[in-house]
């Protein structure tokens, strides 16, 4: 099988060319050389924002044999999926765009699943929001590949190693620098989130198989809770850090920026914690999503923190940096 990993570098892409190469793979990776390339890959630089940034996949694409399968993370503008996809579409057998659950416009319904409404998309937009730009990058990839080539990857909350994010790494430096650490509760606060390597997985599989269509990709409901994930934190750190456990609200009420300031959490009873955390994936699993414990997803990515200068993970310039800024800490536990 021949992967095009559009991407690969970093997070979700590279989850998936290591995935690939790893099965025995022929991967070439299109990127912007800003961050080393996976070992076995054959590397094409552009940028696809640039004028010129297809201009050697266009090259690899002419020389042939083509590929079997591109993978496609782009989170901006869906003109940027639809360049690609357009160019690829002679020369690939299928297009996965790694799109979000975020597609999926409100109210959000308990036991959503892929039949829920989504907003609307543009595939010949720029950048707009979030849910528009996933939402037109779908239909940019269908529209050149076609419905049946075309697989929409909705996933959710997605942790592990090689987090650019930086949502599971920030609680797990956090614990290791020990003390006192406010802790959301409540602690069975059911989560939803999938490994970025189930992810990948999952999609190789699904390219191997021809599945086309939407996916909502994440774990089952109450597959793991804040108190099982912060435990665990605590545990593969080996720290001395005491959780103290507040309640939702005693949490806003020191202005705490749910998400954002305490990543992952999203106080009960509210639609986003309801969208993000209470999805059907029944369709994902018949069609072999396989969810690995909460506990090697935290053991796993506090190993890959230790190996970077300072256990600082890499940052996504185009999000924001999560985190509760030292004051907000002091205030929540009483201390400011």
């Amino acid at each position: 099988m021949r992967l095009l990993a559009l991407g690969g570098t970093e997070f979700v892409g590279r989850a998936v060319v290591e995935a690939a190469l790893a099965e025995g793979w022929e991967v070439t990776l299109l990127h912007r050389g800003r961050h080393p390339a996976p070992q076995g890959a054959r590397v094409l630089l552009g940028d696809r924002t640039a004028p010129d940034g297809l201009d050697a996949l266009a090259r690899a694409a002419a020389e042939g044999p083509g590929w079997d399968l591109v993978v496609d993370t782009w989170s901006g503008a869906p003109s940027v999926v639809r360049d690609s996809a357009e160019l690829l579409a002679p020369h690939a057998g299928r297009y996965a765009y790694v799109s979000s659950r975020s597609v999926y416009g409100p109210p959000a319904v308990r036991g959503g699943d892929e039949s829920a409404p989504v907003f609307a998309g543009d595939p010949d937009a720029g950048a707009r929001s979030y849910p528009e730009d996933k939402r037109g990058g779908e239909l940019a990839a269908a529209r050149a590949f076609g419905e049946e080539r075309t697989l929409w990857a909705r996933a959710g909350l997605i942790l592990g190693p090689w987090e650019n994010v930086g949502r599971l790494p920030w609680w797990l430096t956090r614990i290791d620098r020990g003390g006192e650490v406010p802790a959301p509760g409540p602690r069975d606060l059911p989560l939803q989130y999938v490994d970025v390597r189930d992810l990948a997985d999952w999609l190789l599989a699904a390219g191997r198989a021809g599945l086309h269509g939407a996916y909502d990709l994440v774990s089952p409901p109450g597959f793991t809770t804040m108190g099982e994930l912060l435990d665990t934190c605590v545990a593969v750190t080996g720290s001395a850090a005491k959780l103290r456990w507040l309640t939702p609200e005693a949490v806003l009420a020191a202005g705490v920026v749910p998400w954002l300031e305490l990543p992952v959490w999203i106080p009960p009873g509210t639609p986003d914690h309801t969208a993000l955390h209470s999805s059907d994936v029944s369709k994902a699993l018949a069609a072999g999503l396989r969810c690995r414990p909460v506990t090697e997803t935290v053991r796993d990515t506090w190993a890959w923190l230790t190996t970077l200068p300072g256990r600082v993970a890499p940052q996504r310039p185009d999000r924001s940096v999560v985190g509760l800024p030292e004051e907000k800490e002091a205030a929540l536990l009483g201390r400011g």
